[in-house]
């Protein structure tokens, strides 16, 4: 054996057996654990898994790691009963550094410096990308018709490159609730911002970064996207994609549209209102960039346990949570590992013991299914794979609770769910956990689109109602304020950079806590007497609808 193969099997026996020692033998359920959830957290972000990059070696081990996991808990094989491992076709595509140009011209001249100015990919899964027209602004890149809002006005936008702001236009005092108020709707993400720019025919998007806006600084952007860029493979029947996508720096916009003769402050006011029209900058930009392309696949791990009443046996709660980080990438302080403890090998490892405890403990009415998704962090390609492809038929997944980064520093008096306020399981949940003293606050940043930005979204896509459970700032035994810091203080300086690693102080309880939460609350729902539904509003009861028709 290689010596990493022996550490990994070390590891892996060592862990079963920390993992078997505190299971119950009188038929309750196995007690979760501060210890089994601190075991593999520290494996899944090892040095030794070099980051977790999905179609990699150290993706590899964690995917085994997990199936193995499984295995040893009892936990059935989810994907056709013969398998852990759902296939995940992934393109890799990497750009050339020394090939990224971007360069304006016309009424500016500048060229664009990659990173510092500029981050820009490839569109597509091609060997080299492109995009040479026109630099249009076209304020926010909505086209809302429930909000009367139309960013294009009919304007021919084909070949043209696209400047387009982050997140909504904002509420005002006559419309407060205008695109959701202060909460970001799926209008204001990236994902849809380039989604429209293709339906277009845009050549390409620019989208200018705040981190006020944006929800996370500059280097984030930088971390997530300068490097290789995992997509699944296009489905014929899409329109074209864009040749570039990209973000551009407040300042580089700025000082590029001056020497045009236009403002920025202004055009953000512009921006505002409904009577908004595209503007012509006259700057011509030229992104170039030569790719190097891999054909490859990664896996979702997939167990099930079954529930005990024949009667919605076949019915089942889901729950997820992404196994995948950056790997290794840019050196920062000397580190170029991105190890990823907290996002997300702390939400693997919590839905593990909760996958334990199910399998040892009295089963539920209903079968419960267990998704560790890959390729999150490259835009949730896992579990929109499986959105697409369930290994059930999704009509079928009554709920989906998505665990993506779990309390660290100890244990807390209020949850953060994202999307309680969009189905029936918000006040379930909110119920379940009154008598405890735990609430559910209200999310701190709403602006930042949470909702879109983790693998329930994905879920919630295919019509499944689903929430993302964490831990909110309220810590027992800290000051006020004191969470909040914290969480600020993670985003600021460790989220997606290499400091984000095993630290032996971590406080597990509050993982614990969170992860017997939502155990609890996955029970609730698989012995429930009738299933969660959508709220009226929801923008994705119609594909709950179109599922039960289907079924």
């Amino acid at each position: 054996m290689t010596r990493p193969t022996v550490l990994l099997s070390v590891a892996l026996i060592s862990i079963i057996s920390a993992s078997r020692t505190h299971a119950q033998t009188d038929g309750a359920p196995s007690r979760i654990t501060p210890q089994e959830i601190d075991a593999h957290l520290r494996f899944l972000s090892s040095d030794l898994l070099e980051g977790r990059a999905p179609a990699t070696r150290g993706g590899r081990l964690a995917e085994e790691y997990i199936a193995t996991q499984l295995q040893a808990f009892g936990v059935k094989r989810g994907v056709g009963d013969s398998s852990y491992f759902q296939r995940v076709p992934i393109d890799v595509v990497k750009s050339d550094p020394a090939t990224i140009k971007v360069t304006a011209s016309g009424k500016a001249s500048a060229s664009l410096r990659f990173t510092d100015d500029v981050v820009v990919w490839p569109g597509s899964a091609t060997d080299a990308s492109s995009a040479h027209g026109e630099l249009v602004f076209v304020g926010y890149g909505a086209v809302a018709p429930e909000y009367r809002w139309d960013d294009f006005k009919g304007t021919d936008v084909r070949g043209k490159v696209l400047l387009v702001l982050v997140n909504d236009p904002p509420a005002t005092a006559d419309e407060p609730n205008l695109f959701g108020g202060k909460a970001m709707t799926y209008y204001g993400r990236w994902t849809y911002k380039y989604e429209e720019a293709e339906r277009r025919g845009a050549a390409g998007m620019l989208i200018v970064h705040t981190t006020e806006r944006a929800g996370y600084p500059w280097h984030v952007v930088v971390n997530s996207n300068s490097t290789e860029h995992r997509i699944l493979p296009r489905d014929p029947s899409l329109p074209a994609p864009i040749g570039v996508r990209g973000w551009i720096t407040d300042s580089a916009a700025t000082a590029l549209l001056a020497q045009a003769g236009l403002s920025m402050t202004d055009l953000r006011k512009r921006a505002e209102s409904r009577d908004f029209r595209p503007v012509s900058t006259g700057i011509i930009i030229d992104a170039t960039m030569r790719n190097s392309l891999q054909h490859m696949s990664a896996n979702n791990v997939v167990g099930v346990v079954r529930g005990i009443d024949p009667k919605v046996r076949d019915e089942y709660v889901a729950y997820s949570a992404h196994w995948d980080h950056f790997g290794i990438g840019p050196v920062v302080n000397g580190d170029s590992i991105y190890n990823g403890a907290a996002d997300n090998a702390s939400g693997v490892a919590s839905v593990l013991t909760i996958a334990h405890a199910a399998a040892e403990g009295v089963k539920p009415r209903r079968s419960q299914l267990f998704i560790f998704v890959t390729a999150e962090e490259s835009g949730l390609l896992g579990s929109a794979y499986f959105g697409e492809h369930p290994t059930v038929p999704v009509s079928k997944i009554v709920a989906a609770l998505n665990m993506d980064i779990v309390p660290l520093n100890g244990r807390v008096r209020d949850l953060n769910v994202t999307g309680d306020n969009k189905s029936s399981l918000g006040p379930a949940l909110a119920q379940l956990v009154k008598s405890e003293g735990i609430r559910i606050s209200p999310d701190a940043h709403p602006e930042q689109g949470h909702f879109y930005r983790s693998d329930h979204f994905s879920f919630a896509k295919a019509g499944i109602p689903s929430v993302s459970i964490g831990g909110g700032t309220d810590y027992m035994g800290r000051p006020a304020g004191w969470g909040l810091a914290q969480s600020e203080a993670y985003t600021a300086h460790r989220y997606h950079q290499p400091s984000d690693e095993y630290r032996p102080d971590f406080d597990l309880c509050g993982a614990t806590q969170l992860a017997e939460i939502v155990f609890r609350f996955g029970q609730s729902l698989g012995n429930a007497r009738t299933v969660p539904t959508w709220n009226q509003d929801a923008e994705f009861r119609a594909a709950r609808d179109a599922s039960r028709k289907g079924q």
